[in-house]
């Protein structure tokens, strides 16, 4: 049997990184919110919070849509 030189194998690690990609970052600005907020500096806390809500939202709406692809 011939396979098609455009057939594409087995993408694991390409959605892998793209999940990695979509919630890694959100994540890490979530965990060092929690550590600013232990630490009495609730200001910088709450802007962490801000940047983990705003860069989930984006990265569901841009890497979602790629996600949808597979």
């Amino acid at each position: 049997m011939k396979t098609i030189p455009w057939e594409v194998g087995n993408l694991d690690g390409l959605f892998a990184l793209i999940l990695f990609i979509m919630f890694g970052p959100a994540l890490l600005f979530l965990i060092i919110g929690f550590i600013l907020r232990s630490k009495q500096k609730k200001k910088a806390a709450k802007i962490f919070f801000i940047l983990a809500g705003v860069y989930l939202l984006i990265s569901l709406g841009v890497c979602g849509g790629l996600a949808g692809v597979f």
